[in-house]
């Protein structure tokens, strides 16, 4: 009796020890300067966020007060629109979220961290304030940078062919989307601020663009066992905004397609085996972009119908892996 009493207190005592322990957090109060934070001046904007970690919060924080700024050039925006063009109320709607979205890309990289708190497990809290100064400074060296670069590369891409001149101009446009945006902001720290130079620096660039586009000409050149394999090549380029013309000069380029069909059958098919070699050359004669491919055509219905079955297949590869991929040239 004594030892099954014995065991029984040993079971007890082992199943309460495997308990899990309970830990109770401590509750904490919230600081004053996070419930009631500092309102924003003419001068500096505050703003508080929280977060797993430190890191985190601080992020949220700056991602508020990027928020506070949209919703003021939105604001801003909106009493204009009255004023000048009557109340719309659904463009204004559309025009207001739009600015929300853009807007909420930019980072605040030039803040000061005031207060910080863990609240517990995985909760911290901050305060943080950016000059309105200092951010504006921030954002207009950001974007006379982004020109002056762009400046300096131009040069270098002056004497070079119209595709790459093209892809400069592209790649530049896509480097000062932001600078809109930007500008926006800029507007609404400094009301001196004119924005004008950098938007006729945008349109500038935007020009050379659409100039360099409009220049460009190809045409397609193929030997006769290649010759239906031009449609589907011609109609990706087109689709690109380059013409597609006889002509020549400077910004004029050709694509040479040439074709090696071998025929043959195969259990009731008709193969038409395409070895494919495709060049791109510019106005002075120079390869710039080149690429091989094989691709066999098959039809029931003889060879014409299996050749044409290569240049149907040429144009899903196209549709698929790009026409840049195709011709081994970026466009």
């Amino acid at each position: 009796m004594r030892v099954v009493l014995l065991f029984i207190f040993l079971l007890f005592f082992s199943a309460c020890g495997s308990q899990k322990r309970v830990v109770v957090a401590e509750v904490k109060e919230y600081p004053l300067w996070y419930l009631k934070a500092p309102m924003n001046d003419a001068n500096t904007l505050y703003s508080v966020g929280d977060g797993q970690t430190k890191e985190d919060a601080i992020a949220n924080a700056l991602t508020m007060m990027v928020s506070t700024l949209s919703v003021s050039i939105s604001s801003e925006f909106n009493s204009k629109s009255v004023i000048k063009e009557g109340s719309n109320s659904s463009n204004q709607a559309t025009y207001v979220n739009e600015v929300q979205s853009k807007v909420k890309q930019i980072r605040i990289t030039n803040y000061e961290l005031l207060n910080s708190q863990s609240m517990g497990y995985k909760q911290f809290i901050v305060l943080v304030k950016s000059d309105k100064k200092q951010l504006f400074d921030g954002l207009n060296k950001e974007i006379e940078q982004k020109f002056s670069m762009i400046q300096k590369q131009e040069r270098s891409y002056k004497n070079l062919d119209a595709i790459k001149q093209l892809s400069f101009y592209k790649s530049a446009k896509e480097s000062l989307k932001d600078v809109p945006n930007n500008l926006m902001v800029m507007s609404v720290l400094d009301k001196s601020f004119d924005d004008e130079i950098y938007l006729q620096k945008l349109q500038a660039i935007d020009e050379k663009y659409t100039q360099t586009l409009e220049n460009i000409s190809f045409s397609i050149e193929s030997n006769n066992q290649a010759s239906n394999l031009k449609s589907p090549l011609a109609k990706a380029i087109s689709a690109k905004k380059y013409k597609i013309k006889n002509s020549g000069g400077k910004d004029h380029f050709v694509i040479y397609v040439k074709s090696n069909i071998q025929k043959s059958h195969s259990y009731g098919f008709t193969l038409a085996r395409s070895a494919i070699d495709i060049t791109v050359k510019n106005s002075k004669g120079v390869v710039i972009g080149s690429n091989k491919l094989d691709i066999v055509g098959q039809s029931t219905q003889g060879y014409e119908v299996a050749k044409q079955n290569v240049a149907f297949k040429l144009d899903a590869i196209i549709k698929k892996e790009s026409i840049e991929k195709v011709i081994g040239l970026k466009i």
